[in-house]
């Protein structure tokens, strides 16, 4: 099929966004108060505060840093003024937004205080939005957009109507040279060989299987000998899935038939190359799309079965169901309404079209159900206790 193009903002790395946020970034919880403080003082900006950031270490606080640096460089975000309480950290995730070209200035709080540091930051923040708002989208051919997935609150509808729906969107995606994503790693359990055999290569398979085992081997370090009560969820059971291998056979329906795997990310890791790639990641909702967001995708599928009300503060989360009810008790949550497959008044690739239109259309500018309603989870995965 002929892919119409899009109208997004071409940033300074070469990257094409789908929004034009200008981000207040606090670099660890004691800085929430101050980026919260300069985004009420600059309109048009926007605070993303989260709880962590003192006293991690190893491959922890490399994840945060990683995921820190990759949320400012995602190419839906225009400008960033980056606060810590200290300059040395603060410095660090400047210089690698910076490393992208996009403008950065960074606010450490150690001697300066909170007031002195929210004016400073406030009159950066003044200039960056009004910068921001002069930059203009342009037209770029569809394969320039970045497509994540993951579900929540499966049901039964969920593996025969909307993950099956993103299926078939991301084969012509894939088709057409876009670069994906899907992860939850818990959640290919029991389908992981199946996951393993759509792999490009056999080291790209041996290096999903390495990372699936890794998840596994912490699950049995921890004297944890199945996911109960977590994997399925009480959600997920109250909807007729009642093991992990069948909510797993139903989630991998979202890498379609024709996908292949081309790679295999750590969290909040950025790809190098088009096609698509699985990222090692929580199937927490909020996390993952923070996740993918770090990892510089600039739109979001999320089909689900019972329900879910996740958004992001900048990567725009479209929500996909075949549920009839969940329309009827949550239709303000739901993009795409796919029930008409389950009712036979749908066929999977009408169903998959409409969401590559809805897509283009969210990609020009319409704001999701969750960015409508205000929902913006940005929520870090952290590893490890603190020192």
């Amino acid at each position: 099929m002929a892919f119409p193009k899009f109208s997004g903002y071409l940033r300074e790395n070469g990257r094409v966004g789908v929004r034009n946020h200008v981000i207040i970034l606090p670099v660890d919880d004691l800085s929430n108060a101050a980026a919260e403080a300069v985004a009420n003082n600059i309109k048009g900006t926007l605070a993303l505060p989260h709880p962590y950031g003192r006293l991690q270490f190893g491959a922890d606080l490399e994840l945060h840093f990683r995921t820190l640096i990759g949320t400012g460089t995602n190419p839906n975000v225009a400008a960033v003024v980056v606060i810590g309480i200290e300059p040395g950290w603060t410095q660090r995730v400047v210089d690698g937004i910076a490393a992208s070209g996009k403008p950065v200035q960074g606010f450490a709080i150690e001697l300066n205080g909170d007031i002195n540091t929210i004016a400073s930051a406030s009159r950066t923040a003044q200039k960056y939005v009004q910068w921001a708002t002069e930059l203009r989208r342009t037209e770029h051919p569809l394969e320039a957009l970045w497509v994540s997935t993951k579900c929540g609150e499966s049901d039964t509808t969920s593996g025969c109507g909307a993950n099956p729906t993103v299926g078939n969107t991301f084969d012509k995606l894939y088709d057409n040279g876009n670069t994906l994503l899907f992860g939850e790693t818990s959640e290919i359990t029991g389908g992981e060989n199946i996951v393993a055999a759509r792999a490009r290569t056999p080291e790209i398979g041996e290096k999903f299987l390495k990372t699936w085992n890794a998840y596994n081997d912490f699950i049995v370090a921890n004297k944890t000998n199945d996911l109960s009560e977590s994997q399925p969820t009480k959600g997920n059971i109250a909807g007729g899935l009642t093991t992990i291998e069948e909510k797993a056979l139903g989630n991998i329906q979202k890498i379609g038939k024709r996908c292949k795997v081309d790679g295999v990310l750590e969290p909040a890791e950025t790809p190098t190359g088009k096609g698509l790639w699985f990222m090692d990641s929580s199937s927490a909702a909020a996390e993952m799309v923070t996740l993918a967001a770090a990892g510089g995708f600039a739109v979001h599928l999320f089909p689900t079965g019972q329900g879910n009300v996740i958004g992001n503060p900048i990567l725009p989360v479209l929500k996909i169901t075949a549920n009839p009810r969940t329309v009827r008790t949550m239709g303000e949550h739901i993009d795409h309404d796919v029930s008409g497959l389950l009712q036979r008044e749908l066929t999977l690739d009408q169903a998959g079209d409409q969401l590559i239109d809805l897509i283009v259309r969210t990609a020009n500018g319409r704001f999701t159900a969750a960015e409508a309603l205000g929902h913006r989870e940005f929520v870090l995965t952290k590893l490890y206790r603190s020192a």
